[in-house]
């Protein structure tokens, strides 16, 4: 155990440099075996992703704009971001009302016409509006790193739901194998709202699925108590919860947190065991206490029951002037 120590605490002492970075690079599959080596070879795989994801977002901003006709504009599948009703009733009455703020991102075609990147929405509701013409960003990057574009063209609008966030910055961490901290420096954000976004990945996946039909629904603070729900053994109910919730306008996040929270256990009572009078060997009568309540269960002579309540009442009596 001490030489794994001293191998975790040399490695965690290593700077690397612009050579250390090209040689990580260029290593081949297997890479090093020792744990200094492996850690250089993290670390600079780590700084690559970094710097490419600049790169995207550098070429977000310096991209050139031109006026592009709104008819040679085409949509890719599962890229459109989606909006509530109302959420694209007000998009579609500020664009109305007041020119484009935000040019849309495309990328060449094959054909010559463009495909959008980042904008759906907004080229939907320019062909509502009768617009020939619509402001873009035509990128030139990667087929591979489209998406990433698309998700760093989306972060930053205040419409985009906490799990939309979620969704795309698992799909990113998986493809650049960044951690949380590093994702968060890369996107401007703080580690500590990262991280709350992340709450989502505690949910059951069939919970995520359905969640998915209607994300703006749950935000990330009911998410974590919904998922520490999950983890308490309460997966059903979670995911009845967010069905109701995508189901249910009337339903709020509320309502659904306090569906799949876990119970809090009744503590036992200790009931004692009744009490029996018996004539010989035959049971005249059973008496039980519970929460003060002293019953008597006849067996015989029921129909003296009256009298025998006049008799316990007299007995009580007799013992409370004893008392005095």
């Amino acid at each position: 155990m001490s030489w794994i120590k001293d191998q975790a605490a040399k490695a965690s002492s290593i700077q690397l440099t612009e050579a250390d970075h090209a040689r990580a690079s260029a290593t081949k599959p297997g890479g090093p075996r020792t744990a200094p080596g492996q850690l250089m070879n993290l670390q600079a795989t780590a700084a690559a992703q970094r710097e490419e994801i600049e790169r995207l977002k550098a070429a977000l901003q310096g991209a050139a704009k031109v006026k592009l006709p709104v008819s040679r504009l085409h949509e890719v599948p599962h890229r459109r971001r989606r909006l509530t009703a109302e959420q694209y009733g007000e998009l579609k009455a500020n664009l109305e009302q007041y020119p484009l703020s935000t040019p849309v991102s495309v990328e060449v075609r094959p054909d010559g016409d463009w495909n959008i990147i980042a904008g759906n929405n907004r080229v939907a509701v320019y062909r509502e509006l009768g617009r020939e013409e619509i402001e873009a960003n035509v990128l030139v990057i990667e087929s591979s790193l489209v998406e990433r574009v698309a998700f760093f063209s989306n972060l930053l609008s205040p419409s985009l739901s906490d799990f939309e966030k979620y969704w795309n910055f698992k799909r990113l961490q998986e493809d650049t194998e960044l951690n949380r901290k590093e994702l968060a420096e890369a996107a401007g954000l703080a580690e500590s709202h990262v991280s709350r976004i992340f709450a989502f990945e505690g949910l059951p996946d069939e919970a995520k699925e359905i969640l998915a039909e209607r994300p703006e629904r749950l935000g990330s603070h009911a998410a974590a108590k919904l998922a520490s729900a999950a983890a308490a053994g309460r997966s059903t109910e979670v995911i009845e919860a967010i069905r109701r919730l995508v189901d249910d306008i009337a339903f709020t996040q509320e309502s659904a947190v306090k569906h799949a929270a876990v119970k809090p256990q009744r503590p036992e009572r200790n009931i004692p065991s009744p009490l029996l009078v018996k004539i010989g060997k035959k049971k005249f009568c059973e008496i039980t206490t519970r929460n003060g309540v002293i019953g008597v269960k006849l067996n015989d002579e029921v129909e003296q029951a009256d009298q025998w309540a006049k008799d316990i009442q007299s007995f009580i009596e007799s013992r409370l002037k004893s008392r005095d």
